[in-house]
């Protein structure tokens, strides 16, 4: 079940950034607004992802401008580097960004063949905090009763919606694979190039696996 609630949860692993909170006045409609976004956000991919007869190669570039689009990957990417972003090099910086974004777009666009009539339903639209807004929602597939429960966390920047969170059954992914990535570092002897090595070769680098995979 997990796995397949990590389909539509799309990975990963997200930051917070910076950005305008809406005033006191708009937050109705700004949680609203969210909850349609992530709704349509769902059956979007669903349409785009799952097409009969898609090339893994097609399947993997639809998923890469979704990415790109609906959540802030360069500031994921930095987030979750943690206090390794400052000690990079501009250099090594460039390459680790590239590096995770195709890493997130192998790991979960692949999974989209597996995807099974899952739906993805809005229970609720709540404030988080000022700037925020989180978006509650519920997995269901088909012949199974327990649905996967997970929960969005939604800013506005620059006039649209972008996700800067997702939460599997209370787990933080952004979180989850900042703490990931940080224990394969320091096995690594905090050398930064042999991360990187790992990386290019999808080698000891797992997304989430220490934390999701175990409750499936």
């Amino acid at each position: 079940m997990f796995r397949r609630g990590i389909v539509l949860a799309g990975c990963f692993m997200l930051a917070f950034f910076m950005t305008i909170a809406p005033s006191q006045s708009q937050s109705d409609s700004f949680a609203a607004g969210a909850g349609k976004f992530i709704q349509s956000l769902a059956n979007r991919s669903i349409a785009e992802l799952t097409e009969d007869g898609l090339s893994t190669g097609e399947r993997r570039k639809r998923f890469r401008v979704i990415l790109n689009n609906e959540f802030a990957v360069k500031t994921i990417g930095r987030w979750v580097l943690g206090r390794y972003w400052r000690q990079a090099t501009d250099a090594q910086r460039a390459e680790y960004l590239k590096l995770f974004e195709n890493l997130l777009v192998v790991t979960y666009a692949d999974r989209f063949a597996d995807y099974k009539g899952e739906k993805l339903s809005v229970i609720k639209s709540m404030a988080k905090g000022k700037k925020d807004i989180v978006v509650f929602t519920k997995i269901r597939k088909p012949r199974d009763p327990k649905p996967v429960e997970i929960q969005w966390r939604v800013r506005a920047k620059e006039g649209k919606y972008i996700i800067i969170d997702v939460m599997v059954a209370g787990i933080s992914m952004g979180q989850s694979q900042r703490s990931e990535f940080a224990s394969v570092i320091r096995r690594n002897g905090g050398d930064l190039d042999l991360f990187l090595e790992d990386m290019r070769n999808q080698k000891n680098i797992g997304m989430l696996k220490t934390t999701v995979w175990k409750n499936e």
